[in-house]
C-alpha cells in the first residue's frame, strides 16, 4: 500500500508487516524518515515535523539523514550518485514532481537536463528500490558511481552485522561481527557476482533465530558490484550499494539516453533472522524466480560419472540406470560439443561432438524421453577457448587490453559480450541449439573472472563491466521467450553467480562445486538467510569424495544432505551396487513427497551445522518435514531434542514413519527425539496435523 499527506511531500509504504516512509522538505532536501514496524500516515507526518538535530562542527546536518545522498554541497558521507559533465562534476538537483502507478512511488529530480528518478515499490515486506538516470541535455554524462539505494538505520546501540563470505568450493559462509565506525566494504571485482560475497548484508542488535528486529539488503546484479555499511560519526548506519565496484567510471549517457540500476532491495522482520530469511524466500517466490509455483524435478548429471570421456551409449547407460532409480532429468555436462575432449579446446563451437553424437543430440534426448525423463545440456556461452573454430575466426571478440600480458584460466577467454555482433552470433547458436532437440533445461556455466576487461576500439572500455551482465539479461529474457519450455540453471564454478538479478531469469542455481554432504551443510545453512530452498541445487555423489577431500559418508547422510534443496545425482551409477540403487530409489521415491513442503513451504532452522545434531525444519499448510543430521557422537552425551517451530501448539501432528501422534505445544517446548547415533547420521521426520 502506498499513501502520500495532502501536501504531496510526505510519502508511506506500508507491507503486511513494516512499513517505510521518506519526506521531502521545504529546502528540497529528500529526507529518510522511517523504516521498521508499520505505520500510520500521520505518524510519519509527525517525525516529518521533528526537526534535525544541530550538527557538530565539522560535520553535516545532512550527512545520515538523507535518503539517497548525492555527490556536492554539504555532504561527507559516501555519496550513492557521482556524475560527471564536460563543465563539472556532482550533482545540485532540484525536485520536479511525483508519479503513481502500478503500485510505485518515482520520484522525479532535475540537474542542467540529467533526469533523476527514484523508484520504490513494496512486495510483501521488501522494498524494492533502483534509479533511473535520464540525460535530456545536449552534452554527454559520466556516470562515475549510481548507486540503487542508500538504506538508512534507526538510531541503534551495538549494531551485528551478518555477511557471506566465501571462496570456491566454500561459498556461503556466515559470519557475525560488531559493527565499528568507519566502512565495511563488500563485493566483487570480477566481473561476476564472486564466490566471496554473495550481495547481502543484515544488521540486528541483539536478534535471535526467531526474534529481535532484523534489516536486510539485497542486490540484484550479477556482474561486479559494492556494498558499503557504515558507521558515521553520529553512531547512526546507512547501507549504499549498487553495481560496479569503484568509482572509475560505469556508463557515458549521450543525449537522450538513459540507464536504470538494479534493484536493491530491503526488508525489517520483527521476527529474528528466521523470519527474515522467510520473508526473503517468501518474496523470491512470488515476485523474482520465474515459475516457482512448479517443483524442480530430480535430476541426474553425468559430469562427476564421465568427465570429457563422453560417447553416446555410454550416456545412454547412464539414463537407464537414472531413470530406474526416479530421476525425472537427466543432463550431459561439459564435452558434448566441438572438439571438446579436455578443458583446452571447443569452447565456443555449440554444435554437437560429430563423433561422440553423429546424428546430433536428437537421438540421445528422444531416448531419455522415451524412458521417462527430461533432457538437458551444459554450456559455458561467454567464454572461448582459444583453440576453437570461433577464435579462430574472431579473436577481436574477446576481451582483452593490447599490447598486455594475456590471462587464460582454465584455458579459456572471456568473450565481449557487449558487443552487438557477439550477441547475435550467441542468440542464433543457441537458438539453433535449442531447436535442434527436445532440450528441456540448460546449465549456464561461468568458469572464470574478468581479468583482462579491454576494449580495442572502443572510446569509453568501462562500459563493457555493465554492458556485458545486461547483454547476458537480454539474451536469457529472448532465450526464455523463444523456448518457454526450457528451464535454465545458473552456475558459475559452483556459487559464483547466484544473486536477485540472475534469480529473476533462471530456475535455480548450482550452489557450490563442493558435494560433500557434511561440508554442505554450511554451505546450505548460509545460503538459506537469503535464498529459498526451491532454487538450490544439491547432489549426491559418490563416496569417499575424490573430487576434494576424501571422505566417506553414508548414502543416507547423502541423500538427506541434499534433500534440503533442489535434490539431485551426481555420482557413477554405473559403479554403485544394486543395494545402493534400491536405496537410492527409495530416498529419490521420498524426496519427491517431501519435495512440495521441501521446495515451497517455510523454513525454520532448528539447529546450525556447528558439530554434533544439525535441522532444519519445512512447514507448508498442515504438513511438516525435518531433516536432521548427526555428524559425530560422544560418549555419554546423547543428541539433545529438536523442539519445533511454526506449528499449532493446540493442535496434533501425527508422524508418518512411525504412527506416533505429538501434541504441538509438546513438540515446540520439549521438542521430540530424532533416533541419531554414531558418526553421519541423518533422519528425515514427516509429520502430518490431525
Amino acid at each position: 500500500m502506498l499513501q502520500t499527506t495532502h501536501d504531496g511531500r510526505t510519502w508511506l509504504l506500508t507491507g503486511p508487516t513494516s512499513g517505510y516512509a521518506l519526506h521531502l522538505t521545504e529546502h528540497g532536501e529528500l529526507r529518510h524518515l522511517h523504516w521498521g514496524p508499520r505505520i500510520e500516515l500521520a505518524d510519519a507526518e509527525t517525525l516529518a515535523a521533528r526537526p534535525l538535530p544541530d550538527p557538530w562542527p565539522f560535520e553535516s546536518a545532512l550527512d545520515g539523514h538523507e535518503e539517497y545522498p548525492v555527490e556536492g554541497g554539504p555532504r561527507f558521507v559516501r555519496p550513492a550518485l557521482s556524475v560527471r559533465t564536460a563543465e563539472r562534476r556532482g550533482t545540485e538537483w532540484t525536485f520536479e514532481r511525483y508519479e503513481t502507478g502500478g503500485g510505485e512511488l518515482r520520484l522525479r529530480f532535475c540537474d542542467s537536463g540529467l533526469g533523476i528518478t527514484l523508484h520504490y515499490r513494496m512486495r510483501g515486506d521488501v522494498v524494492e528500490r533502483r534509479v533511473t538516470l535520464d540525460n535530456q541535455g545536449p552534452g554527454t554524462v559520466e556516470l562515475l558511481r549510481a548507486d540503487s539505494a542508500t538504506w538508512t538505520l534507526p538510531h541503534r546501540e551495538g549494531w551485528r552485522l551478518s555477511q557471506l563470505h566465501g571462496r570456491w568450493a566454500a561459498e556461503s559462509r556466515l559470519v557475525r561481527t560488531g559493527l565499528t565506525y568507519g566502512e565495511k566494504v563488500l563485493g566483487s571485482r570480477r566481473g561476476h557476482t564472486g564466490h566471496q560475497h554473495l550481495p547481502w548484508v543484515a544488521l540486528d542488535t541483539s536478534a535471535t533465530e526467531e526474534h529481535g528486529e532484523v534489516y536486510g539488503c539485497a542486490l540484484g546484479w550479477s556482474g561486479s558490484w559494492r556494498i558499503a555499511v557504515a558507521q558515521l560519526p553520529d553512531a547512526r548506519v546507512q547501507i549504499t550499494g549498487g553495481a560496479g565496484y569503484d568509482d572509475s567510471g560505469l556508463l557515458r549517457l549521450r543525449a537522450g539516453e538513459s540507464y536504470t540500476t538494479p534493484v536493491f532491495a530491503g526488508l525489517w522482520s520483527g521476527g529474528g533472522h528466521g523470519g527474515a530469511s522467510r520473508t526473503w524466500h517468501a518474496y523470491q517466490r512470488t515476485y523474482v524466480v520465474p515459475d516457482a509455483d512448479r517443483d524442480r524435478p530430480v535430476l541426474y548429471n553425468s559430469w562427476e560419472a564421465t568427465g570429457f570421456d563422453i560417447s553416446e551409449e555410454r550416456q545412454r547407460a547412464l539414463a537407464r540406470r537414472a531413470a530406474a532409480a526416479g530421476v525425472e532429468l537427466f543432463v550431459v555436462d561439459d564435452g558434448w560439443f566441438g572438439a571438446r575432449t579436455s578443458d583446452r579446446a571447443g569452447l565456443g563451437d555449440w554444435r554437437p561432438h560429430p563423433d561422440r553424437f553423429p546424428g546430433g543430440l536428437k537421438p540421445l534426448a528422444d531416448h531419455v524421453h522415451g524412458l521417462g525423463m527430461e533432457f538437458g545440456i551444459w554450456v559455458e556461452p561467454e567464454m572461448v577457448n582459444p583453440d576453437s573454430d570461433l577464435y579462430r575466426a574472431h579473436p577481436d571478440w574477446v576481451q582483452h587490453q593490447p599490447g598486455r600480458k594475456r590471462t587464460e584460466f582454465r584455458n579459456q577467454l572471456v568473450l565481449n559480450l557487449a558487443r552487438e555482433d557477439v550477441q547475435e552470433y550467441l542468440w542464433e547458436q543457441l537458438h539453433a541449439l535449442l531447436s535442434s532437440a527436445p532440450i528441456d533445461y540448460v546449465k549456464w556455466d561461468f568458469n572464470r573472472c574478468f581479468t583482462d576487461a579491454g576494449w580495442p576500439g572502443e572510446p569509453y572500455p568501462q562500459r563493457l563491466w555493465a554492458d556485458h551482465v545486461r547483454a547476458l539479461y537480454a539474451l536469457l529474457d529472448r532465450l526464455r521467450a523463444a523456448h518457454p519450455r526450457v528451464a535454465f540453471e545458473s552456475c558459475s564454478g559452483g556459487g559464483g553467480r547466484i544473486d536477485l538479478g540472475i534469480l529473476s531469469r533462471t530456475d535455480q542455481v548450482w550452489t557450490s562445486d563442493n558435494t560433500d554432504p557434511l561440508d554442505r551443510l554450511a554451505v546450505q545453512h548460509g545460503f538459506s538467510h537469503i535464498h529459498p530452498a526451491r532454487v538450490m541445487a544439491a547432489w549426491v555423489t559418490d563416496s569417499p569424495n575424490s573430487m576434494l577431500n576424501g571422505r566417506a559418508s553414508s548414502l543416507r547422510f547423502r541423500f538427506v544432505s541434499a534433500m534440503a534443496g533442489v535434490l539431485g545425482v551426481g555420482g557413477d551409477l554405473t559403479r554403485w551396487t544394486e543395494e545402493e540403487l534400491a536405496e537410492a530409489r527409495d530416498w529419490i521415491a521420498l524426496y519427491k513427497e517431501i519435495r512440495p513442503v521441501v521446495q515451497r513451504g517455510d523454513l525454520y532452522r532448528l539447529r546450525p551445522p556447528r558439530g554434533g545434531l544439525s535441522a532444519v525444519q519445512y512447514v507448508r499448510g498442515g504438513e511438516t518435514v525435518v531433516l536432521a543430521w548427526l555428524q559425530a557422537q560422544h560418549h555419554g552425551e546423547p543428541p539433545p531434542a529438536l523442539r519445533l517451530r511454526g506449528l499449532d501448539p493446540a493442535a496434533s501432528y501425527a508422524c508418518r514413519d512411525t504412527g506416533e501422534v505429538h501434541r504441538g505445544a509438546v513438540l515446540l517446548h520439549h521438542g521430540m527425539r530424532t533416533g541419531l547415533r554414531g558418526d553421519f547420521d541423518a533422519a528425515v521426520i514427516r509429520l502430518r496435523r490431525i
